[in-house]
């Protein structure tokens, strides 16, 4: 009996324990936002902190670095993080397959630059990500890449560059 009285109070005391969390965490997600320090033109922010667009005064464009970047580069991802810590499964899959080859690959990490992201959404008419660019042309994203590689379209669309 008493055992069980005293696991009631456990499990009692849990319960209200987690109603109080989510009644803070209610609380905070209502007024947490009050306190945000991301208004961009606010005048009691430093410049050194205010967002600032490094293309801004610049003729280039972002089209610009994704032609040059994919003109460049015998291998080019577009992806969520980076080759050596991608950020989701399809990138880590597309890093995977190409790493296979040991061909160098450049990469940009999408996640940094929200522009950049619809900037190669227009320049390829894909919507999705990774997106992986081979000699020049949009190839697609890993599944594609995993589809080449299984049939050996993939060696020989790298070999060809590599033997130019």
């Amino acid at each position: 009996m008493a055992r069980v009285l005293l696991s009631n109070m456990l499990f009692n005391g849990f319960r209200s324990m987690e109603y109080t969390t989510a009644s803070a965490s209610r609380s905070f997600l209502r007024h947490g936002m009050r306190f945000s320090t991301s208004v961009p033109n606010d005048p009691d922010t430093h410049d050194d902190f205010k967002p600032t667009n490094k293309l801004e005064n610049s003729e280039i464009t972002l089209k610009d670095i994704v032609e040059q970047d994919v003109k460049d580069n015998l291998v080019m991802i577009y992806m969520k993080g980076d080759p050596e810590q991608p950020r989701c499964g399809f990138s880590s899959l597309a890093v995977r397959v190409l790493s296979e080859y040991r061909v160098p690959i450049h990469s940009r990490n999408i996640l940094e630059d929200p522009e950049l992201k619809n900037a190669v959404k227009a320049f390829s008419m894909w919507p999705t990500f990774p997106q992986i660019f081979i000699n020049g042309e949009f190839i697609g994203g890993s599944d594609i890449i995993l589809n080449m590689h299984q049939n050996g379209e993939l060696k020989e669309k790298l070999k060809a560059r590599s033997s130019e």
